[in-house]
């Protein structure tokens, strides 16, 4: 594959090394060669510089200290050349033909930003089979204007032109919606499309970084909201139209095809998401 497609995959990690392990091997499986990947260690301390040491064509970048998320992502954007950024999580599990099928997706659609179709929590399905049969009712459904900071693929020209992602977000949340937010208002085209699927567990990282420092919520919103001149009303209003454009989506997306393009699994049961 890595012949073929112009694409880089940048993993940001801090810890949580079986996630990382299983995600590496994940793309292994689904035809990514470590040759495409550049992992960015924020400093982990459970083994992860040791593992990623033992695979010597991944391209590895090590920080001192945990640089957050915008910074890693910075990072490895600047340590390539590829056409195609594909800006992956590390606490996801791939299907196989998810990346060719996503940069076909957002070459033939004229798309800049794209995102995969997901299942988030608990892995306690056959993601070969399930993907199988998802993408074949799913393939052509997509939601515009939205893509997700999990997994999305991003043409080196947004970079060009609206610049790198927001360090101030250092305490990690919302540098993925301010990046997005900064492409759509520069005229970017961004989808999530049933084309592919790709399975999440669920801000591992996120998790981590609460337990070892508090929680940084108010910090980071606090900051996009400043940034972005939000007031309390049209912050209620976004959160209204949101839910409503959600609703509708989900709704119609179940109705005509069985599915949503975001679903998320807990204890057996299957619930159809909207955002």
């Amino acid at each position: 594959m890595s012949g073929e497609m112009d694409v880089t995959i940048v993993i940001p990690v801090f810890n949580q090394l079986h996630f990382t392990r299983q995600c590496l091997e994940s793309l292994n499986a689904t035809g990514c060669d470590d040759s495409m990947i550049i992992v960015v260690n924020n400093s982990s301390t459970d083994g992860t510089a040791e593992f990623l040491a033992a695979r010597p064509k991944l391209r590895v970048i090590h920080n001192s200290e945990n640089r957050a998320c915008a910074a890693a992502w910075n990072q490895g954007f600047e340590a390539c050349k590829t056409k195609w950024i594909m800006f992956l999580n590390n606490d996801t599990v791939l299907s196989r033909g998810w990346l060719e099928s996503l940069v076909a997706f957002a070459e033939n659609q004229g798309i800049d930003i794209a995102s995969p179709a997901m299942g988030e929590g608990d892995l306690d399905y056959d993601i070969a089979i399930y993907a199988r049969d998802f993408v074949s009712q799913m393939k052509l459904v997509q939601r515009r204007a939205t893509a997700s900071g999990v997994c999305f693929l991003v043409a080196r020209r947004v970079f060009e032109t609206i610049g790198n992602f927001d360090e101030n977000f250092n305490k990690g949340g919302n540098e993925d919606l301010d990046f997005l937010w900064r492409a759509q208002k520069a005229g970017f085209k961004m989808a999530v499309s049933g084309c592919a699927y790709i399975h999440h567990f669920g801000s591992v990282t996120q998790k981590s970084l609460k337990a070892q420092r508090g929680s940084t919520r108010a910090e980071t919103v606090g900051y996009f909201r400043k940034k972005w001149k939000i007031s309390w009303v049209q912050r209620r209003w976004m959160h209204i139209r949101r839910k409503a454009d959600g609703n509708w989506r989900r709704i119609s997306e179940r109705l005509r095809y069985g599915h949503t393009l975001v679903e998320r699994r807990m204890e057996g049961k299957i619930y159809y998401c909207y955002h």
